[in-house]
């Protein structure tokens, strides 16, 4: 996974300290929120929120509700940039350190979270990680046979066991895909809309009534992929790519085999990976290989290449990580894709 570079977080702090001097006065007049309590924030004020991504930012659109004109609600990453390749600027920092409410994912790929708030951030801003929120339910990121990470492995296993063992330990990290789940996203929702109604308690029963009218959309959509998964029994589906969709198919029961762990950053798979591939396509007869949003067929047409058909679909499922303004412009949400997704579940349970 990408890290950013000391170098370039403190020069980002740096020019952010320099750039909020001039918001002083701003801060100022902007009472600040606590993490554990909150206030009101005065009548006529818009409430700021910032969303990392764009599931977080369309679930807190849908508890808001028909009051959104009371908020300045803002999702940071809507370029199209991928979750784990994202890079905050001075004016990113500048807005969350004038936010009321900052809700993100947490994980590796939010590390300059902490250093943002660490050396940056004065207020008192209410932030909700959802990896933290999961608690127990969030899932360690997951190595399957026949993954590049496992050749890797294999590569070095004369190695001493005991730097394998640190180096195992160093690697292993949370799964931060925690928003395809559907039971998942209930569960965060409702994490979300107690504290929007920390911030504006003014509110509450529309943001309760809000969050119960589209938990019933989440259910019947969860139910949906619950049926599809049954009508199979002990499917498995094959990834040309990354697979982010851990919490998905462990709520179904679903097995995969896939190129690359959900977070990995490789992006060119090894002649043992395509091989390996190709050949659980043939061993369980699959009639379609998988790939997500925004990545090429490279390497689920060469799977399909090296098998003995040669003739599997490529069926595409959506992650969203990396939805773009246009996306969301053009009425993008998070039920809808996750509609769209269901439909390729079922197309490649076929």
């Amino acid at each position: 996974m990408k890290r950013i570079s000391i170098v370039w977080i403190a020069f980002i702090l740096s020019l952010t300290l320099l750039v909020a001097c001039k918001n002083n006065n701003l801060n100022n007049s902007k009472e600040g929120l606590k993490e554990t309590t909150t206030e009101v924030v005065s009548e006529g004020e818009k409430k700021k929120i910032i969303c990392t991504i764009f599931p977080i930012y369309d679930w807190v659109r849908e508890i808001i509700g028909d009051n959104i004109s009371s908020f300045d609600l803002t999702c940071l990453i809507d370029n199209g940039v991928d979750l784990h390749n994202f890079n905050p600027t001075a004016s990113d920092i500048i807005d969350i350190q004038n936010s009321d409410m900052f809700i993100y994912v947490g994980g590796e790929s939010d590390a300059w979270v902490s250093d943002v708030f660490d050396k940056v951030v004065e207020k008192n801003v209410l932030r909700i990680n959802l990896l933290e929120v999961m608690g127990d339910r969030a899932k360690v990121e997951e190595i399957k046979e026949g993954m590049e990470h496992e050749h890797e492995e294999e590569e070095h296993e004369h190695e001493e066991e005991e730097h394998e063992n640190e180096e195992h330990q160093h690697e292993e990290e949370l799964d931060e895909h925690v928003w395809l789940s559907l039971k998942n996203a209930k569960y965060l929702c409702n994490v979300i809309k107690n504290n929007i109604i920390e911030l504006d308690n003014a509110n509450k029963n529309q943001y309760e009534a809000n969050y119960n009218k589209y938990s019933e959309l989440l259910n019947d959509l969860d139910n949906r992929f619950a049926k599809a998964a049954d009508l199979d029994g002990g499917a498995v589906m094959l990834f040309g790519d990354r697979f982010p969709f851990r919490y998905l198919f462990d709520d179904y029961g679903i097995n995969y085999y896939a190129a690359f762990s959900g977070c990995s950053a490789e992006s060119e798979a090894s002649f043992k990976t395509i091989i390996f591939l190709a050949n659980k396509v043939d061993e369980l007869k699959l009639k379609h290989v998988l790939r997500i949003e925004g990545s090429n067929d490279k390497i689920a047409k060469t799977i399909i290449e090296n098998t003995k058909s040669k003739d599997q679909d490529i069926v595409i499922m959506n992650s969203m990580q990396g939805v773009s303004l246009n996306e969301i412009k053009n009425g993008a949400t998070y039920i809808g894709i996750m509609q769209e997704n269901l439909n390729a579940f079922e197309k490649a349970l076929k």
